[in-house]
């Protein structure tokens, strides 16, 4: 628990085909799940728990730079505003070989970023975009 004024960040992703989003986020990219309930109508939700987050807040020109830089080119953003998940991982290339192996398209190979870090753009189950990256340190 915090001491400020929010206690938890939630990240609600919408998926058609919650078992193959499940077995992605949990039992490939290792995400542990917390909670799980089902509801009238077929409702499901499953809550997975990822260690730490932040919330990363940047403009159009800043996404452009990010996509220019991990994919080496413009990305299509099929929702508006975009939203893209990116998980610290220690070893970027064996967790995109890992996430490709587990159903994720890869977008980009692992590249190094400007600001130090390896980044590889995939498309998880579900289709959302999300970024793996390892800290490489200072430059």
């Amino acid at each position: 628990m915090t001491d400020g004024p929010v206690a938890q960040l939630r990240l609600v992703l919408e998926t058609e085909d919650l078992d193959a989003a499940l077995a992605f986020y949990r039992d490939v990219l290792g995400l542990r799940e917390l909670e799980a309930y089902d509801g009238d109508g077929g409702a499901r939700v499953v809550i997975l728990e990822v260690p730490t987050a932040t919330i990363e807040l940047s403009n159009s020109a800043q996404i452009a730079y990010i996509d220019a830089v991990e994919v080496g080119r413009p990305v299509a953003h099929p929702y508006a505003p975009t939203v893209r998940v990116a998980f610290e991982v220690p070893d970027a290339a064996a967790a995109t070989a890992r996430l490709a192996a587990g159903g994720a398209e890869v977008v980009a190979d692992p590249v190094e970023t400007p600001w130090r870090s390896l980044n590889a753009r995939l498309e998880a189950p579900g289709g959302m975009q999300i970024t793996v990256f390892e800290e490489l340190g200072p430059a």
